[in-house]
């Protein structure tokens, strides 16, 4: 079957969690937008009504990650699909869901304690939500493929950029390869998929030379400086994998830093 059979279940994957991922924030941002004053009875009304269906999508997204590539590896390697099921920590960030989910009413009313109109900390609140949401939904995809792959022999695997418009961080994270023991890096609003590479052979840390350089390319025309070799600046030079406390391996860009316990001032 090969490569027709892979680009059908790429394709059908897709689909499938593009359409959780959009109905799930349709339906947390809707319950956010009726509230009423957003004060601590609507924040526990917004958690009891929307925790349980987020937990069963992220569940339902570990399954059809399961299934998408348990056929993938075995079409690769020869032998039969065996999903095997998946079960998905209610705690992928090691943080209680409960908590995790009113932290946009924190930020709402951290923005209206600082000075912020109302309809401007609402918004605040709501794109940290749509932040959270997104984040939880790719961790869940995540931790799925590492079991996944893991059970299915697999040694190495790639991000496999959308079908839409993808950042610097990612599109040269996809040039790389990766060890399944490592969970795949992200990033919020990071909407990449792990996708299992053949053979147990390593392929060399650089995969994709070509669009590791257009993309090198691209930088340097911003950034107004330029080599022949398409590694200036090079790619360890402008992305890193930090560990971050909740999400676990995050991309980001060197120059950029974490607060830390240390920046907490002393009181």
């Amino acid at each position: 079957m090969g490569e027709a059979l892979q680009a059908a279940l790429t394709e059908r994957y897709d689909a499938l969690s593009g359409s959780l991922r959009d109905r799930l924030i349709s339906f947390v941002l809707s319950a956010f937008d009726s509230l009423g004053d957003y004060r601590d009875a609507d924040a526990v009304v917004f958690i009891e009504r929307v925790l349980p269906v987020v937990l069963g999508v992220q569940q339902k997204m570990g399954q059809i990650t399961d299934a998408y590539l348990s056929t993938m590896i075995a079409d690769m390697m020869g032998g039969a699909a065996a999903p095997a099921g998946m079960a998905i920590s209610e705690e992928l960030r090691g943080v209680p869901p409960g908590e995790v989910y009113r932290r946009p009413f924190v930020q709402m009313w951290t923005a209206l304690s600082r000075g912020h109109d109302f309809v401007d900390a609402v918004g605040q609140g709501r794109t940290r939500l749509l932040s959270i949401t997104e984040t939880d939904l790719q961790l869940a995809r995540t931790h799925a493929a590492q079991q996944s792959m893991q059970r299915g022999g697999v040694r190495f695997f790639r991000r496999r950029l959308t079908s839409g418009r993808n950042c610097a961080l990612c599109t040269i994270a996809s040039t790389q390869r990766y060890r399944v023991e490592n969970l795949m890096p992200i990033h919020p609003g990071c909407h990449c998929k792990p996708e299992p590479l053949p053979g147990n052979r390593d392929p060399g840390h650089v995969i994709d030379e070509q669009l590791l350089k257009d993309a090198h390319d691209a930088i340097a025309r911003d950034l107004g400086e330029s080599d022949r070799g398409g590694r200036s600046p090079d790619y360890r030079d402008v992305i890193i994998t930090r560990e971050h406390g909740e999400y676990g391996p995050l991309l980001a860009v060197r120059r950029n830093n974490f607060t830390g316990p240390d920046d907490i001032p002393a009181a």
